[in-house]
C-alpha cells in the first residue's frame, strides 16, 4: 500500500536506479527520457524524472471501455494506428461489435488530440529516436493503456523501452513483458481489482494539475 502517488514515485525511482545498475546500462542514463501517462501517471513520473535527473514528457493514450462498462478496458489507442491494442478475446466474449469499436476509437482519438494540445501548450514533444525511454503510470490493471503507450513509443524508433509501474496485476505482467525490453515494478499481486486499492490517497487529477507538473510548478 502506497500513501500517495508521490511516495510511489520515490520508491519506484529507487527500484529503477537499482535495476539500471544491475542491467549495466548506467552509461545510457544520459539518453534517458521519462514519459508519464496522464493524468495520474504524470505524478509518479515527475518524481522519477527528478531523481534520475532526466527530461520528463507525456505520452497520451486512451483506454477503450467496454460497451455498457466504460471502466472495463477492452483495449487502448495512441495517436498512431500502430499503437492500437485490442484484447480480441475480451472483445469476442463480450460481443463487442465493430460499429461500437469504430465510434469509441474515434471519440478517444479526439480526446487524445485535446489533451495533447492543452498539456503541451505549443511545446513540441521530446524526440525519442535512439533514446532509452521509461514509460510510467501509477499502476497497470489490464495493461491496455501501457501496451498502447509502449507501441506508440516503439513507433518513434527508440534505443530501449522500459515500462515502470508501482503496482501491476500479476497476470498483466506477462503481457507487458512482451511489449518492452524491461518491466520494472514494486508489487505484482494476484488479487487486483483496481489501481486505487493500493493507495491510501488516490484523488483524481484535473488538466490544470497536469500542466503545472509539466511546468514544474506542482
Amino acid at each position: 500500500m502506497f500513501k500517495n502517488r508521490q511516495e510511489a514515485g520515490l520508491l519506484l525511482a529507487e527500484k529503477i536506479t537499482q535495476e539500471i545498475e544491475k542491467l549495466e546500462i548506467e552509461k545510457l542514463r544520459e539518453t534517458m527520457i521519462v514519459l508519464g501517462i496522464p493524468r495520474g501517471g504524470i505524478v509518479v513520473a515527475k518524481q522519477v524524472a527528478e531523481i534520475l535527473n532526466c527530461p520528463l514528457d507525456i505520452i497520451v493514450v486512451r483506454k477503450i471501455g467496454a460497451q455498457g462498462n466504460q471502466e472495463l478496458a477492452i483495449g487502448a489507442i495512441g495517436e498512431t494506428n500502430g499503437a492500437k491494442y485490442l484484447d480480441s478475446r475480451m472483445v469476442q466474449e463480450l460481443g463487442i461489435d465493430s460499429t461500437y469499436l469504430e465510434q469509441a476509437i474515434k471519440a478517444e482519438r479526439l480526446e487524445i488530440k485535446r489533451r495533447e494540445k492543452i498539456y503541451r501548450q505549443g511545446k513540441e514533444p521530446l524526440l525519442l529516436k535512439n533514446k532509452t525511454i521509461i514509460i510510467i503510470d501509477d499502476g497497470a490493471a489490464t495493461g491496455a493503456t501501457m501496451i498502447a503507450a509502449a507501441r506508440e513509443v516503439w513507433n518513434n524508433d527508440p534505443k530501449r523501452v522500459i515500462i515502470a509501474v508501482p503496482v501491476v496485476a500479476k497476470d498483466t505482467l506477462v503481457k507487458l513483458e512482451k511489449e518492452a525490453d524491461e518491466v520494472i515494478y514494486l508489487e505484482a499481486p494476484e488479487q487486483f481489482f483496481s489501481v486505487g486499492q493500493f493507495y491510501e490517497e488516490f484523488g483524481q487529477l484535473d488538466d490544470d494539475k497536469v500542466i503545472r507538473i509539466l511546468n514544474s510548478k506542482y
